[in-house]
C-alpha cells in the first residue's frame, strides 16, 4: 500500500491510496470549512441538496440509473464535525476496472460523476432548484428534531454543548431548525459558490489506480475552473473552567443517562498517544476500570465507557444508570479517575490497552472508508503519521507518562438526563 498527496492547486489536494486489497475503488471529496453558528445549517443543507441532481443528471433517479449501469456503483454524502472544522463529504464506490467482464474506463466515469455532483449542481434561474431545497429543508428539520430520539447520543451532544457554550465545537453538526426558514434557494446557491471558492478541498482515490489518476482529476473541467485558496482551519484554544459544571435535565426516560466531560490539560510530547492508552485503561473496553468497577462489581450501570476526542483533548465518560444511583455512580467514577492519577493500574492493564488500540490501528487499511477517514484526519490536523508509526508511538507509551496525563485531567461538566 502506498499513500501519495499531490497539491493540484493551493488549498486543493489529491490523495492517492494505492492498494490491491479490494475489488472496488473508492473515491471521496471533502469540503472542509470553519465550524460557525452562521453557516452550520447551510452546510448540512448543501450536502443534502447536491445529491438531488446535477446540470448533467437532473434528478436522483438519473444519478441512480447512471450508477446502476456502472455495475451497481454506490454514492453517498453527508456532513461531519471534526474539531472546529465542518466537512461536507461525498463518496462513490465502483468495481475496479481489472475485475470487469469487458474493458471499460469505470474509474474515469466514477470520478467524473462524483466531481459533477460536488461541483456542477442543478441550477435554475441562478439558484438551486426550489423544489429540492424545500424538500431537503423538511428532511433536515426531521433529522434535527430526531436527535432527541436516541437518548444516549442526545445526552452526549448536550454535555458537549454545555462544555463549549458559544464555541464552535458546541454546535450541532446538522444545524438548527430556526435557521431553515431564513434560507432561500438563491441564498443557498450564493453561499455554495462561496464555499467551493474558499473551502479546503481534499479529493481521495483508493484502490488499484493507474499512474494517470491524478491527471483525470486535475484535467477535469470542474477542477480547472476552481481558484486557489488559503484555507486554514485552526481549533479554538480551550478554556478550562475553574470549577466543574453540573447540569441536570428531565425527560420521559426509564434509564438515566450520565455523561461526564473531562479536559486533558497536559502539554506532554506525544500527548494524544499517551491519552489513548489512559482512556482505554479508564473506560475503553471490557477490561477497563469503568467497566469492571462501575458495572461489574458495583452493578451501578447497564452500560459504561469512555471516548477520547483527540482534536479537542477531551474524554467523555458515558453511563446508562438507574436514576436513583446517580450519586453513587458519580462517586465510583471519580474514584477511578483518582486511581489513574495515583498509578493504581498494572503493567497488564497497559499491555491490554495497547493491544486493543493496536488491533484497531491494524484494521485501518482493511476498510477503504476507514483508511480515507484516517488520512483525512491527518490532513486536517496537519500531521503525517503512517499506520506503522502510529503503532510504534502507542508501543512507546510508559506508565509514568500515563500518570502524568492522569494528573492533568480535570472534570469539566457533569450532565445527567433523568426522569
Amino acid at each position: 500500500m502506498t499513500n501519495e498527496t499531490i497539491e493540484l492547486k493551493q488549498g486543493i489536494k489529491f490523495h492517492k491510496i494505492e492498494t490491491d486489497k479490494f475489488k472496488t475503488n473508492l473515491f471521496a471529496i471533502f469540503f472542509s470549512l470553519p465550524l460557525t453558528r452562521q453557516t452550520v445549517t447551510k452546510n448540512a443543507l448543501i450536502a443534502a441538496v447536491l445529491r438531488r441532481g446535477t446540470a448533467n443528471m437532473k434528478t436522483q433517479e438519473e444519478i441512480s440509473k447512471n450508477l446502476e449501469e456502472m455495475y451497481g456503483a454506490s454514492f453517498d454524502c453527508g456532513i461531519e464535525k471534526t474539531g472546529d472544522s465542518h466537512t461536507i463529504k461525498f463518496y462513490l464506490e465502483s468495481i475496479n476496472d481489472e475485475f470487469l467482464p469487458e474493458k471499460e474506463d469505470l474509474l474515469k466515469k466514477s470520478l467524473d460523476i462524483l466531481l459533477d455532483i460536488a461541483f456542477n449542481p442543478l441550477i435554475e434561474s441562478e439558484k438551486f432548484k426550489e423544489e429540492y431545497v424545500e424538500q431537503e429543508k423538511e428532511n433536515l428539520k426531521q433529522i434535527i428534531e430526531g436527535k432527541i430520539d436516541n437518548k444516549g447520543s442526545y445526552a452526549l451532544e448536550r454535555c458537549i454543548e454545555e462544555m463549549y457554550k458559544d464555541k464552535a465545537y458546541g454546535l450541532y453538526k446538522y444545524g438548527y431548525i430556526e435557521d431553515l426558514n431564513e434560507i432561500t434557494p438563491e441564498d443557498l446557491y450564493n453561499y455554495y459558490k462561496q464555499v467551493i471558492n474558499e473551502c479546503k478541498i481534499d479529493i481521495f482515490a483508493s484502490g488499484i489506480l493507474p499512474q494517470n489518476t491524478e491527471n483525470l482529476v486535475k484535467e477535469n473541467e470542474n477542477i480547472i475552473k476552481l481558484q486557489e485558496r488559503t484555507a486554514q482551519i485552526k481549533d479554538e484554544k480551550k478554556q478550562i473552567p475553574e470549577k466543574e459544571n453540573v447540569v441536570q435535565e428531565s425527560m420521559d426516560v426509564t434509564q438515566g443517562k450520565l455523561v461526564i466531560g473531562l479536559d486533558v490539560t497536559s502539554n506532554i510530547e506525544n500527548l494524544s498517544y499517551i491519552t489513548m492508552c489512559y482512556n482505554t485503561i479508564l473506560g475503553g473496553g471490557a477490561n477497563s476500570k469503568m467497566f469492571q468497577n462501575v458495572r461489574e462489581k458495583a452493578s451501578l450501570a447497564y452500560t459504561v465507557g469512555s471516548n477520547y476526542l483527540k482534536r479537542k483533548q477531551n474524554i467523555m465518560i458515558r453511563a446508562g444508570i438507574e436514576i436513583e444511583n446517580y450519586e453513587k455512580a458519580l462517586e465510583i467514577i471519580k474514584e477511578q479517575l483518582k486511581d489513574m492519577e495515583e498509578g493504581n493500574f498494572t503493567k497488564e492493564d497497559i499491555e491490554n490497552a495497547k493491544n486493543l488500540i493496536i488491533a484497531t490501528i491494524e484494521n485501518i487499511p482493511e476498510e477503504q472508508d476507514t483508511e480515507i477517514s484516517y488520512y483525512l484526519g491527518q490532513e486536517l490536523a496537519g500531521t503525517n503519521v503512517s499506520v506503522e508509526e502510529y503503532k510504534q508511538k502507542i508501543q512507546d507509551v510508559t506508565k509514568e507518562q500515563i500518570i502524568e496525563v492522569a494528573k492533568s485531567v480535570k472534570l469539566n461538566t457533569v450532565y445527567f438526563l433523568k426522569n
